[in-house]
């Protein structure tokens, strides 16, 4: 980007020294300046994609393999969350003491009060209708109820105030600093956002939870007949996952769907295929009437992914990546240094093993024995396409023991080479140099006393024959 900048001040200094007509030159200024403007938007993504575009404000596409990062945009910007709100808190309903999956919550009129009005999608749980818990995590997660999120906050923080205090501070203890949540459902609100990275970590997190993952997988399921309703079936609004829409990808998995006017179509998704498992984000996606393009987009980046990229494994732990220097040690002057584990990751195709540089990052200049073997060393950065795609630890090949004589000298070298040995050192001088100031000042006072002015006796004025 600044080197475009400098080529534009460069175009205007050399068109000053020569003839060119004005046109041309304003001309080639416009283009470069272009250039420059939008070329950020270009390098927003890992790899470039080829085929289709993407038409989403902010997203990424990421290997759950190896957390490689294939696709990314705008993923440090400021997005709404809209329904995506529901992962921390179906979250936050698994992992509080008061879950049991068979127990009973019951619908309220405060949940009436809070949700009448707001335009979210609503269970028709009637007031003193009571369900499991479970059934609630499906009709939060799955079918994206903002009644029952209401219902959850209620039941599990006390006050939508205290579940949302204990939103924030889940968000807080995993690292999530672009986000901020002022509801369990996900309605607009300027201070309800958060970021496609937290997205990420966020779904990451909760993906380890067997039921959510379980739950939203789930295309249909079933309420068993409560106290005031019979069965019913509900469906899971990722379409995606819908076998009788046409937006079904077969290798689609989860997770959260979202959508307010102001939030755009949002989706995270993940998609699972011959060995390969891929999360995709895509938040702010067009809203277009009869064009679902959060799951057009998802789709063709997960046929991009799958088709394109595979599994290389870039690093081995066979042999040494570099050397560190050894001190203290009669054995060695050098120990070498490998890589704690093989480091596989996902890349193109055709990706040329030859472009792959490794950037060896050590944690000292000189290393003092003893060291032990698969001690840690220092890192080194994996570099593909001027990208860093991962980083390994260096660990000592061998171990290396310590010179109980050097470490003596050195000892000693440390001692006579310390501060309080400078102190008396500095000391031991000025008493040299003031005894030898004390010698040099008693010898002249000798030499002043041996000096006695002679005058011959009988001497005449006038008289110079003694004045030789």
């Amino acid at each position: 980007y600044k080197r475009q900048l400098y080529d534009i001040i460069a175009l205007y200094y050399i068109s000053r020294k020569i003839s060119m007509p004005k046109k041309i030159i304003y001309f080639f200024l416009t283009i470069l300046t272009v250039v420059a403007v939008i070329s950020p938007a270009f390098t927003a993504s890992a790899y470039e994609i080829t085929g289709f575009e993407v038409s989403a404000k902010a997203g990424m596409l990421v290997s759950m393999d190896t957390g490689e990062t294939l696709y990314s945009k705008n993923i440090d910007e400021k997005v709404y969350p809209a329904s995506i709100t529901k992962i921390m808190t179906v979250t936050l309903m698994l992992e509080s003491e008061k879950y049991d999956p068979a127990g009973k919550v019951t619908m309220s009129k405060e949940v009436d009060r809070l949700i009448t009005g707001t335009g979210s999608a609503v269970s028709n749980l009637k007031i003193g209708e009571e369900i499991t818990q479970l059934d609630l995590v499906y009709t939060v997660l799955m079918s994206s109820f903002g009644d029952c999120a209401y219902l959850a906050a209620l039941y599990y923080g006390g006050s939508v105030e205290a579940f949302v205090e204990q939103m924030n501070n889940k968000a807080a203890e995993l690292g999530l600093t672009g986000t901020h949540y002022t509801n369990p459902v996900g309605l607009h609100d300027a201070q309800n956002y958060t970021t496609v990275r937290d997205i990420h970590t966020l779904a990451t997190y909760a993906l380890k939870n067997e039921t959510f993952k379980t739950v939203c997988e789930t295309a249909r399921y079933t309420i068993e007949a409560t106290n005031m309703s019979g069965k019913r079936t509900i469906s899971t609004t990722n379409l995606m996952q819908d076998s009788n829409t046409n937006y079904y990808y077969q290798y689609a998995r989860g997770v959260k769907t979202g959508f307010t006017d102001e939030a755009g179509r949002c989706l995270v998704s993940t998609a699972t295929y011959n060995g390969y498992n891929y999360m995709c984000i895509l938040m702010k996606c067009p809203a277009n009437a009869g064009k679902r393009y959060e799951f057009i987009d998802s789709a063709n980046l997960y046929r991009w992914a799958f088709n394109n990229f595979s599994f290389k494994q870039v690093a081995d732990s066979t042999e040494p990546v570099c050397e560190l220097p050894v001190d203290l040690s009669f054995d060695t002057d050098f120990v070498p240094l490998y890589f704690e584990k093989p480091f596989v990751t996902v890349l193109p195709n055709e990706a040329d093993s030859s472009t792959i540089v490794v950037k060896p990052k050590l944690n000292y200049e000189k290393k003092d024995a003893p060291i032990k073997k698969g001690e840690v060393l220092g890192t080194a950065e994996i570099v593909y396409a001027e990208q860093v795609i991962g980083t390994v630890n260096l660990v000592a090949g061998s171990g290396v023991k310590a010179s109980k004589l050097l470490i003596a000298l050195r000892a000693v070298k440390g001692f006579f080479g310390s501060f309080y040995m400078k102190i008396v050192y500095i000391l031991i001088a000025l008493v040299i140099v003031i005894f030898i100031l004390m010698i040099i000042r008693l010898n002249i006072a000798r030499i002043r006393k041996r000096k006695v002015k002679y005058i011959p006796y009988g001497k005449k004025k006038g008289d110079d024959r003694y004045d030789r």
